[in-house]
């Protein structure tokens, strides 16, 4: 059984500057969406990181309002959680393969994303992976995105000045070269 496997957790990640989060969150199951929540809060009040919750109505939502964030707002991270649960037709399949691709190309394009999004058989398996004290997968999450953002400031301060700079907007069709 998956709960008493051992893990290894890496520390917390360390900040000199101010972490920005923004947790998305489909609460379509409300009470395993609470305690994912609360595990990523917790989580990012460690790191130091300030956090703003966004309620959407399902896990597919949750992709693209992390886009409209990433795009047009300061957020260095994104945690999202949310909570299928396998029932009677496929569409249990298109919904997890749909909102993980998704945050894939999400993070891809340069968004720190930590998917908290479970994905399970029954009501029991959610309960115990979104619970804080149990397998605290929205914690997970939220580690998950400060870790991006840790990596994303280490490596992005500094700039080998080989390559193409991009365009400046979508009309210029031209590349400096760096």
């Amino acid at each position: 059984m998956a709960a008493t496997e051992q893990h290894h957790i890496l520390d917390t990640p360390k900040f000199d500057k101010p972490v920005k989060l923004a947790i998305v969150v489909s609460p379509y199951y409300k009470d395993i969406a609470a305690n994912m929540v609360a595990g990523a809060k917790a989580e990012a009040e460690k790191a130091g990181a300030s956090v703003e919750v966004i309620e959407v109505p399902g896990a597919l939502e949750i992709p693209p309002a992390i886009r409209i964030a990433f795009r047009q707002s300061n957020f260095d991270g994104f945690v999202a959680l949310g909570c299928i649960i396998r029932g009677e037709t496929t569409h249990y399949d298109t919904v997890c393969n749909d909102s993980s691709h998704g945050l894939m190309l999400l993070g891809l394009q340069g968004a720190n994303i930590g998917n908290g999004i479970l994905t399970v058989e029954n009501r029991a398996q959610a309960e115990v992976r979104a619970d804080p004290k149990d397998q605290n997968k929205g914690g997970g999450a939220a580690q998950a995105a400060l870790h991006l953002i840790a990596l994303q400031r280490k490596y992005g301060a500094s700039n080998s000045g080989v390559g193409f700079l991009p365009r400046k907007n979508d009309d210029d069709e031209s590349f400096q070269i760096a």
